[in-house]
């Protein structure tokens, strides 16, 4: 594994029962990227990118993490490294935002609460809604709340981010201040994988799109070339539905 990859997957396999979620999935990643992951419902976006932090477990090949196999003797010090943005937010609604922003960095990172409160208003204010700190999620918007679900992953200071596909569950006004966010996060060098059926955004943002079917990889290729030259016969009926619709 050279320096610059930061995700290998090698011949990895993962079952449900006798379904055959992903097969045979070689996939590298280099630092830096950003990858986007796109195809039908049930092609194994979710549990392709759910495997990067050990939140599914494969059941044959290899995962590499900088590096490291992503096995029980480092899942804990790769999850420390690996952010993850989920559809539905996942915040405590119960807290305020600011409290769910430091919860982690102050148990895990064994930060204190000015250290910590400091760190999360200065990334609420690189999402663009540093004036929500004080609120709780159920006074926000779906846009919002996604928002502080991203500032909660960079506090935990990741040198991976994981997005699964996280504008899905908003409005569709809301989904616009959510991929703007993202797009920032991008030009800023953070290596990326963001599963979504935002094509536009896979288009603006994305250095390679790979798109999945039935548990395969069917084609990887920049933008500009599967979107508008597709190799694959089933890559090239996908997108005409999609971008069709």
């Amino acid at each position: 594994m050279s320096d610059n990859e930061v995700i290998s997957f090698r011949n990895i396999d993962k079952w449900y029962g006798e379904f055959h979620a992903l097969k045979n999935i070689n996939l590298i990643i280099q630092r830096g990227e950003r990858l986007v992951i796109c195809g039908p419902s049930g092609s194994g976006k979710s549990t392709l990118i759910r495997c990067i932090n050990g939140l599914e477990q494969f059941n044959s090949g290899q995962l590499l993490i900088a590096g490291q196999s992503l096995d029980n003797k480092h899942l804990r010090t790769i999850r420390g490294k690996v952010g993850m943005v989920f559809q539905h937010f996942n915040l405590f609604p119960h807290m305020t935002v600011l409290e769910n922003l430091t919860l982690a960095p102050r148990r895990t990172l064994k930060m204190n609460k000015v250290e910590a409160e400091k760190m999360a208003r200065e990334f609420l204010e690189r999402v663009h809604i540093g004036h929500q700190a004080d609120k709780y999620p159920a006074q926000l918007s779906g846009g919002q709340q996604q928002r502080v679900a991203i500032a909660r992953s960079l506090c935990m200071k990741p040198d991976i981010l994981l997005f699964d596909e996280p504008t899905s569950a908003l409005d569709p006004e809301m989904i616009r201040e959510v991929l703007d966010v993202m797009k920032e996060l991008a030009n800023e060098g953070m290596t990326m994988v963001c599963v979504t059926h935002e094509m536009g955004f896979a288009r603006q943002v994305a250095d390679r799109v790979v798109f999945m079917d039935e548990g395969e990889i069917v084609e990887i290729a920049p933008p500009s070339q599967l979107f508008d030259h597709p190799n694959q016969p089933r890559t090239q009926q996908f997108l005409e539905q999609i971008l069709s619709y």
